[in-house]
């Protein structure tokens, strides 16, 4: 309204500035003189302005005459199209102007001006396939999504657009949150060109998501026959898939099928941990141990691992405590330094009640890298070879607030996962759980340091505490009595020398607390 007002008031403006120079003109003195073939011309003020604008007026038309008159020589000659082109010529200037602007706006961050001249580029070109296009993209930048997904569903009606159509709907959904809706359009977007490499993560993603482990094989091996994935990248992928094809087979009790898609997955990566437990088993449940412990001692010289270990006992699982000590020699063996090897030997040990083997195995490891695990392990030996109880507590102690150890965490969100998943349940990223310890310090028990003196201190009553750990498990913290005395601790190792709390708390619910607090 205000423009139109504006407008009004600069066009009588301007008739009004118009009268008043042609006033003055009229009453200047003078004029032009032209002699043309002994013909003389007199003109006033007015008369020569007057002149001089139809002479630029017959000049612009005798150009645009000679053009015309070149467009239709040109017609003549072969060129049906030269003649429309002559017409269209300044349309198609006005649009291309308004398109590049459209382009700039867009590139800018200026998404309504982007729309704006989007619509006036489609005006004078009227070719959808641009201008759609820029639309599409720039009421997207202004947050309307509306507007964005109808031009999309425009640009599904032109073969030269349909792919761009696809796609821009295919996103707008995921970020929607409608990941089945999307999953289909992704798969319609990578019939229409399978080599796109944004399109087949974004396929491999959800097929991945769903489940569907089938389809996301055939993806991965469209990445790598397109170059857009290194092979051996490929192989290891290609193998988190095929195990997770295994658990699915596994799950609805085809065990043929189970037994032969874990063999392949640790085929294809032998050092897959969860692969080559599943291998192994399926090894055991055809009887044929020897091919179960070859696989599981190949992963174990990639990366010893309770799960591996957990498996190879299950080969003999009646076999007595030293018969297991003599055949697990073959695992240990490979890398005896390592510290799972270390506190499998100790756990070994334990179980067969020679205490002082298991504190050779474990060695300064509760000291140089004091894991839960390895203080627990070492709080059995110390109960085993009769210690003073409060030095079995002191170890308990520690562990409640020591690190877990190597666990499986997210490479892309650091998130830690009780067991390995191929997708990452708290980001979705695909295949990006590795066995390490967290990058971020654990959470610890809050006061646990001024706690450490009523935990520590010797109970009234002696308890039975079990002395031994079960084989090739991860041992946890035995829990101490649930009455602790309320006299004065006595002097322990990595106790504080503070006044006993005065409020009575319960070992037990001590270990319960921080069991709940293990991430």
């Amino acid at each position: 309204m205000l423009w139109s007002l504006v407008k009004v008031v600069l066009f009588v403006a301007l008739i009004a500035a118009a009268t008043l120079g042609a006033g003055y003109l009229m009453e200047t003195d003078g004029g032009i003189r032209v002699s043309v073939a002994n013909t003389e011309f007199n003109l006033g003020p007015l008369q020569a302005v007057i002149a001089m604008i139809l002479l630029v007026v017959v000049v612009w038309l005798f150009i645009k005459l000679v053009g015309l008159l070149v467009a239709c020589l040109r017609f003549l000659n072969g060129d049906e199209t030269a003649i429309s082109r002559y017409f269209a010529r300044n349309r198609e200037r006005k649009g291309f102007q308004a398109l590049a602007d459209g382009m700039m706006a867009l590139a800018s961050g200026e998404g309504r001006v982007a729309m704006a001249k989007a619509q006036k580029a489609e005006k004078y070109l009227h070719r959808p396939e641009l201008t759609n296009l820029l639309t599409a993209q720039a009421a997207e930048m202004a947050g309307d999504r509306r507007k964005a997904e109808e031009t999309y569903k425009r640009l599904l009606s032109d073969d030269r657009t349909r792919f761009v159509g696809v796609r821009g709907i295919m996103k707008q959904k995921l970020a929607e949150g409608e990941t089945d809706t999307a999953l289909k359009l992704a798969e319609k977007a990578f019939a229409l060109k399978p080599k796109h490499e944004e399109v087949q993560d974004i396929l491999l993603r959800l097929q991945a998501e769903k489940g569907d482990w089938a389809g996301a094989r055939h993806t991965l091996g469209a990445k790598l026959k397109h170059g857009s994935l290194p092979r051996d990248v490929f192989r290891r992928r290609d193998a988190v898939l095929a195990l997770s094809e295994a658990k699915d087979v596994l799950d609805e009790d085809k065990s043929v099928e189970s037994r032969e898609a874990a063999i392949e997955a640790n085929r294809l990566s032998p050092d897959l941990i969860p692969a080559a437990v599943l291998a192994a088993q399926g090894y055991i449940d055809q009887n044929k141990p020897r091919y179960a412990a070859r696989v599981l001692k190949k992963a174990w010289e990639v990366q010893p691992h309770p799960d591996l270990a957990a498996a190879f006992a299950e080969i003999a699982p009646d076999e007595t405590p030293q018969e297991r000590i003599k055949r697990f020699q073959t695992l240990t063996r490979l890398k005896p330094d390592h510290p799972e090897t270390r506190m499998l030997l100790a756990e070994l040990n334990l179980a067969a009640e020679d205490f002082p083997a298991a504190r050779r195995a474990l060695g300064d490891l509760a000291q140089s890298e004091p894991t839960a695990r390895s203080l627990a392990i070492m709080a059995a030996v110390e109960r085993g070879e009769g210690a003073d109880e409060s030095v079995v507590r002191a170890y308990l102690a520690r562990a409640l607030t020591a690190s877990r150890g190597p666990q499986w965490v997210c490479d892309n969100c650091q998130s830690i996962h009780a067991h390995w998943a191929p997708v990452c349940s708290n980001c979705s990223a695909f295949d990006t759980l590795a066995w390490r310890v967290p990058a971020e310090g654990e959470v610890a028990m809050p006061g646990s340091t001024g706690m450490l003196p009523l935990i520590v201190g010797k109970p009234s009553q002696p308890a039975d505490v079990p002395a031994t750990v079960p084989d090739a498990q991860v041992a946890d913290p035995v829990a101490p009595p649930a009455d602790p005395a309320p006299e004065p601790a006595p002097e322990a190792p990595a106790a504080d020398t503070a006044e006993p709390a005065p409020t009575e708390v319960a070992d037990a619910e001590i270990v319960e607390d921080d069991a709940d607090k293990k991430p």
